[in-house]
């Protein structure tokens, strides 16, 4: 049977890179971990890490273990708070950097609830784009991120952990023509006006989209509100491809929007935490990282599938 202790020497390799680094991480001996991860992998029957040169790299069963491992120590660390009932001791500052389509949707309710556990921490909050937001998780100005994980590119400087994702759906407004179709798919949509969300690197992700399934949208408008996009949908403007996090039913005006999937496309959003790999680290992200873990769901499956 796994133990704790393997899984915390799996995610320090993860972590790292590299077994080395790891071990020192822990604090044990190289081959203790190297002997540790390797009945973890006989254990579960599979191969969690491609060795090679340059270090250890995560195959594709590794990658889907290591969300497991992280929700794991988090439901351990909870139930260690729930016996302590107190975090009173915990003392410091974290900043946190956050993009703004991913502050309107998941900031509020992750910020509030560390803030009531922890109430002995400041927290500083960083709102900007995602190029400067990992910028400053790559220089250690802030501590950790939790933004949109698709476009980033540093990667190899940072550790990343997917907490849920979004699915895109295109936006409707009610009795359009579209809506009859069992299916739509992207040839469909070749003479639909669309409106572009163009906040948060959006415009240009939908754009790939659209060009992954060799289509060419006609934008008739762009706006950087989620809510203006919903209006203009519900007054007949155009339809948008969205992610399902930012869907509402009905407008600020109390027009309907409707949705549908797209057959085309099955690309998700992630969104998840980001904070820098290797070298020291502000303590606190220590208590952080499993209150967000709890916080965001582990998937976010669309009551429109």
């Amino acid at each position: 049977m796994m133990s704790l202790r393997q899984i915390r020497y799996f995610i320090a390799i993860a972590e790292t890179g590299s077994v080395s680094a790891a071990a020192q991480a822990v604090h044990i001996s190289q081959s203790t971990l190297t002997t540790a991860v390797k009945q973890l992998e006989e254990q579960l029957n599979a191969s969690l890490f491609s060795r090679h040169a340059k270090g250890m790299e995560l195959t594709h069963a590794g990658h889907q273990f290591l969300r497991q491992a992280h929700l794991i120590l988090a439901s351990v660390e909870n139930a260690r708070r729930s016996l302590l009932q107190s975090t009173d001791e915990v003392k410091g500052e974290i900043t946190i950097g956050v993009t703004s389509l991913v502050a309107g949707y998941y900031l509020a309710d992750l910020v509030s609830r560390f803030q009531r556990i922890y109430q002995g921490v400041t927290i500083r909050v960083v709102e900007d784009d995602r190029a400067y937001i990992e910028h400053l998780l790559v220089s250690g100005e802030i501590d950790v991120g939790v933004l949109i994980l698709s476009n980033l590119e540093y990667r190899a400087a940072l550790n990343t952990e997917v907490l849920t994702f979004s699915r895109y759906r295109l936006w409707l407004p009610p009795e359009h023509a579209l809506l009859q179709r069992d299916t739509i798919g992207v040839k469909e949509l070749e003479n639909e006006p669309l409106i572009l969300l163009n906040v948060d690197e959006m415009e240009q992700r939908i754009r790939n989209l659209w060009r992954h399934g060799h289509y060419r949208p006609h934008v008739a408008m762009r706006s950087s509100s989620v809510e203006a996009v919903r209006s203009l949908v519900s007054a007949g403007m155009g339809l948008a491809l969205m992610p399902d996090m930012t869907y509402r039913p009905w407008s600020v005006e109390g027009d309907r929007v409707e949705a549908r999937h797209i057959q085309d496309i099955s690309d998700t959003l992630d969104i998840g935490l980001a904070w820098r790999r290797g070298g020291a680290r502000n303590p606190v992200i220590d208590h952080f990282l499993p209150v967000a873990r709890e916080s965001l769901p582990a998937h976010q499956p669309s009551p429109l599938s």
